[in-house]
């Protein structure tokens, strides 16, 4: 007989797959107290709001993100295999959202529909400024004479991540994700 998974953990996987599937506005405590199989008394008791549930959501994949990230780079040794290893964890986290339908990115489609000033959209915005930064370090790893140039060009693989990403949840697969990878090695190798 296998072990019982807690009310609270099936309430945030319900979550995670009707969030970034139908949308955080469209997802509503029925629909995910259903999913995951419990009484809503039970989400009341883990969460104290649908707020504090999305953002509990947010928490969990921002740690999923970092899970897959940190995979890559453990297996990346130099600077530049180390940004390139974010852009492979970005087509990897797209090939894990598959199985509910494609649809971008999960921070960036929640972030999209809470209003300015929530905590989720903090939590949001501190992944891409970590990215960013990341980028920044590693470039300054490669060309440490680089100058003020570095942090335009790591603002720039930030945009072209994000903007590959984007267009990735339209196409509904990872090839603009795999272009974006291509345009950073050529953007790496002007420096």
């Amino acid at each position: 007989m296998g072990k019982r998974v807690p009310a609270r953990e099936r309430l945030l996987k319900a979550a995670a797959e009707l969030f970034y599937r139908d949308g955080v506005g469209a997802t509503g405590i029925d629909a995910i107290t259903a999913h995951a199989g419990v009484a809503k008394m039970s989400l009341y008791n883990n969460f104290s709001s649908k707020s504090d549930l999305v953002n509990a959501y947010l928490e969990a994949r921002l740690a999923e993100w970092h899970g897959v990230c940190g995979e890559r780079l453990a297996k990346a040794g130099t600077p530049g295999e180390r940004l390139l290893a974010v852009f492979d964890s970005y087509v990897d986290h797209a090939e894990r959202a598959y199985d509910w339908g494609f649809r971008g990115c999960g921070l960036l489609n929640a972030a999209a529909e809470l209003p300015v000033g929530d905590a989720g959209r903090a939590t949001v915005a501190l992944q891409k400024e970590e990215v960013e930064q990341f980028f920044r370090t590693c470039l300054r790893e490669m060309k440490p004479d680089g100058g003020a140039a570095i942090d335009t060009v790591a603002e720039h693989l930030s945009f072209v991540l994000e903007g590959a990403m984007a267009r990735a949840g339209l196409d509904g697969h990872d090839g603009r994700l795999k272009a974006a990878r291509r345009i950073a090695i050529s953007i790496m190798d002007q420096l």
